[in-house]
């Protein structure tokens, strides 16, 4: 393996004995071809299968591998962040080993970053939905994208998508915000997207997964929801908090005018509760953005 690799692609494994090789092959003859000095640093999340033993039973057909073995599970989320941490690339891949990101495209990927310097991060944003659960998982995943959209104020293509590729200077300051689960895709994007950092979307076809899917949806979806807000709250809390003050402060004084005059100088209990918790929620609003703008990352 180079010593100083450009690329570090992170595959997290985790019961994955009948394709993870031919995950490995994949991308390791796309990214032979391509030229580019890589390592490609599978992690297995303390797999029950035989994942690890197939791993390093192929390790002397792939110079450029190193394995690395969790001996708890930590989450795909956690693997990402140990396995950026400790990458050695300039540039950082996060795929899947479940064959559905078409991974021999990972040099395009690479590609984008290193002609243009202006953008940070290359996301596959998948065309088709293949996941289990389809028909709640895909109003469920418009939902979280729109919810996304609105507070980080802008487009969004794909918000949770397990391909990308960024540039690992860029992202350290955000590694210690990645929780463990599925939602650390949507914490990379967000924190880019919050800080300014150009992402580029480029658009992939998504198959049907190999083996049995790991995503829970009821308790994800609910992580998702919770980490896009946790996101913007931690970055720009004004979008989160204001908008229910200023209607709650409005709704107060509205109804304060029909209460006078319905009953000149009378004001209703529940017109003084909203207008009072319309206040103290603007007053959180304003003191989070403080704390916000005065701590040094």
């Amino acid at each position: 393996m180079d010593a100083t690799p450009y690329v570090t692609i992170v595959l997290p494994c985790y019961n994955e004995q009948d394709h993870v090789i031919d995950e490995v092959e994949r991308i390791c003859r796309a990214m032979d071809e391509s030229g580019y000095t890589y390592e490609l640093v599978a992690v297995d999340d303390c797999s029950t299968d035989q994942t690890l033993a197939r791993l390093q039973e192929a390790a002397p057909r792939f110079p450029n591998m190193r394995i690395r073995a969790f001996h708890r599970n930590g989450g795909s989320g956690t693997v990402r962040r140990i396995g950026t941490q400790e990458a050695l690339g300039e540039i950082v891949v996060w795929t899947d080993a479940d064959m559905t990101y078409p991974n021999e495209r990972i040099p395009e990927l690479v590609q984008i970053l290193e002609k243009d310097s202006t953008i940070d991060q290359v996301v596959g944003a998948r065309t088709t939905e293949e996941g289990s659960h389809k028909f709640l998982r895909v109003p469920a995943k418009w939902f979280i994208r729109k919810v996304a959209e609105r507070l980080a104020g802008q487009k969004i293509p794909d918000l949770n998508s397990g391909l990308r590729a960024f540039r690992k200077s860029v992202a350290k300051p955000y590694l210690r915000l990645l929780p463990p689960g599925f939602s650390c895709v949507t914490t990379i994007t967000l924190s880019f997207l919050s800080n300014q950092h150009d992402v580029y979307y480029l658009p992939i076809e998504y198959s049907k997964r190999a083996g049995k899917s790991k995503f829970s949806f009821v308790s994800d979806a609910y992580r998702y929801i919770l980490q896009v807000l946790r996101m913007v709250m931690y970055f720009n809390p004004l979008k989160v908090l204001m908008p229910p003050a200023i209607w709650l402060v409005g709704i107060g004084i509205v109804k304060g005018i029909y209460d006078n005059i319905k009953n000149p100088f009378y004001l209703a209990n529940n017109t003084i509760i909203i207008f009072v918790t319309g206040l103290l929620i603007g007053s959180l609003a304003l003191l989070a953005d403080l704390i916000v703008r005065s701590r040094s990352e």
